[in-house]
């Protein structure tokens, strides 16, 4: 009732702040940080706009530009079609059939995305290749030799069994919340289990399989370490090697770069614009919890819908893990030695943490302002926030080396450009967590100290602060988490005494090192446990 009384009692004027009283210092702190965040794309702009327009006109319309514009849209489309195919079946019988131990395949079918795809690519293309892994463990059983996973086919394998958990989890929501009386209705009609699904139940989760999907495509998009193993040719591999051309050179890589940048650019606008326009045609309404319908009995058929959940964890979580497990154990060759440096650990925490911090000062505004002040600047200051996480790592990887080179040489290399890179892409983790926790806090406690004299800062910063402390602490786990695994950034921009995680790994892969590379992905893999949990414990996500 108190919150009630303060709510009907607070006046808002045409832009809805409180008490009439415009927020003028949080609105422009938050739009400094907002501004910061667009940056990196209004220098791809520039760049793109320095290149003279014969010049840009060639290298558009050249054979190879074609052949990866054509190569990022099959690769992107296939990734997206088979997590769909893959992902909304899996949620289907976890969530509305007998499964035999569904609570536990929910989690299982989940756990894929634990394994960077990067890592996932090293290992498939070692195992599977002549010489690898499995086909030595195959080859005294009579099976012949299986063929290279590489290009178009192993990319599209790769990213879509680290990917489909994505389409996975939004369609298992949705399944939760289909109006399962229509159903009902449709089986006494007489429809088929099967009928009954096609006609109610897909429809109905249009909106949640679009936005897995919508996940799923960006992803396949700013993909780089995936397609780089696999030796499939997409906009991120080319555009890292032109800007490590360019950067190095001074040449004329940097012009092809900024081109690619803003097409890769628009094409992922494209994207976002037709699952925005896919979203706001939905015209049906969903209603109640779907938890409570009888559920679907397989019969003879539990034992191909436990083989999927099988295969699907064995090829995704438990083969890599086997492989990498059996990289240590296999030692080097020749002699022994530690196949780790402790450095690579401390430079990935180092680097974390300091992201970490940054992003959640920066998205402190930013989150406070569109959570207790309904104003147009919260509003666009927020969704700009965004625009990095959207954008593929190595477009601002690309935009900040441009800057740093054309504008502050003495900038490149540098690590406080490597930590805003970061915080560009993964601020809307922070300012999300962030947000929510300040819509829990009871508007009547800072109110309360302000009565009794605190003043506003005085009063956010001894209520309302401890009080959201919990989502600030679980946004900076997101941003540390998430920065542990990154490569196109931390590739392009780090500077050369750094050595992290990821970069072990990248260079192990390079030198066929596997060796080396088994402790770092282990690691890896691990971190990518945490997140896991974070993200999904933050969503409030149960197995039932």
């Amino acid at each position: 009732m108190a919150v009630e009384q303060h709510d009907s009692e607070t006046a808002t004027d045409d832009e809805g702040t409180e008490s009439g009283a415009y927020p003028l210092g949080l609105s422009l702190a938050s739009a400094a940080v907002a501004a910061a965040v667009a940056s990196p794309f209004i220098w791809v702009l520039l760049a793109a706009s320095n290149v003279p327009f014969s010049r840009a006109l060639e290298i558009v319309t050249r054979d190879t530009t074609v052949d990866m514009f054509v190569n990022s849209t099959i690769m992107v489309a296939g990734v997206t079609v088979f997590s769909i195919l893959l992902g909304v079946p899996l949620a289907y019988l976890t969530v509305r059939t007998n499964l035999p131990g569904r609570r536990v395949w929910t989690v299982l079918v989940t756990l894929p995305l634990v394994i960077p795809s990067y890592i996932g690519a090293f290992v498939f293309t070692s195992a599977f290749g002549e010489g690898g892994d499995v086909n030595e463990f195959l080859a005294p059983f009579g099976v012949p030799q299986i063929p290279d996973v590489t290009g178009l086919e192993g990319a599209v394998l790769v990213i879509t069994l680290y990917t489909y958990p994505y389409v996975y989890i939004t369609a298992r929501a949705g399944l939760k919340t289909v109006d399962t009386t229509l159903v009902d209705a449709a089986r006494t009609l007489r429809h088929s289990r099967l009928q009954a699904v096609r006609r109610v139940v897909l429809p109905q989760l249009q909106p949640a399989i679009a936005a897995g999907a919508l996940l799923t495509a960006l992803y396949a998009l700013s993909d780089f370490g995936t397609p780089a193993i696999m030796g499939y040719n997409v906009f991120t591999t080319v555009i890292e090697s032109a800007t490590q051309r360019g950067s190095s050179t001074g040449g004329s890589g940097l012009d092809r770069a900024a081109l690619l940048s803003l097409q890769l650019l628009t094409v992922t606008a494209v994207i976002l614009a037709v699952e925005n326009r896919t979203r706001s045609n939905e015209q049906f309404a969903s209603g109640r919890q779907g938890g409570q319908a009888s559920l679907a009995r397989l019969g003879p058929w539990k034992w191909p819908a436990l083989a999927l959940c099988s295969l699907v964890v064995l090829v995704s979580i438990v083969l890599p893990v086997l492989i990498l497990v059996g990289w240590l154990l296999a030692g080097p060759e020749p002699g022994w030695r530690v196949p780790f440096e402790l450095s690579n650990l401390t430079d990935s925490l180092t680097l974390s943490v300091a992201a970490a911090v940054v992003a959640t000062i920066a998205g402190l505004p930013i989150a406070y302002l569109s959570a207790n002040h309904d104003t147009r600047v919260g509003k666009l200051t927020e969704r700009v926030s965004y625009f990095g996480y959207a954008a593929p790592g190595v477009v601002v990887a690309f935009a900040l080396i441009y800057l740093s080179t054309r504008t502050f040489p003495s900038l490149n290399q540098a690590l406080p450009l490597l930590i805003f890179a970061y915080v560009v892409r993964f601020l809307p983790q922070s300012v999300g967590s962030t947000r929510a926790s300040f819509l829990q806090v009871n508007p009547a406690l800072p109110e309360a100290a302000r009565t009794l004299g605190r003043s506003s800062v005085g009063a956010f910063r001894s209520v309302t602060l401890p009080l959201a402390a919990p989502g600030l602490l679980g946004g900076a786990a997101l941003v540390f988490l998430t920065t542990m695994k990154e490569l196109p950034v931390t590739l392009l921009l780090r500077p050369t005494r750094y050595e992290t995680l990821v970069i072990a790994v990248w260079q192990a892969h390079r030198a066929q090192a596997f060796y080396d590379a088994a402790v770092p992905a282990l690691i890896l893999l691990g971190v990518s446990a945490v997140s896991i949990f974070v993200i999904l414990s933050q969503e409030g996500y149960d197995v039932k």
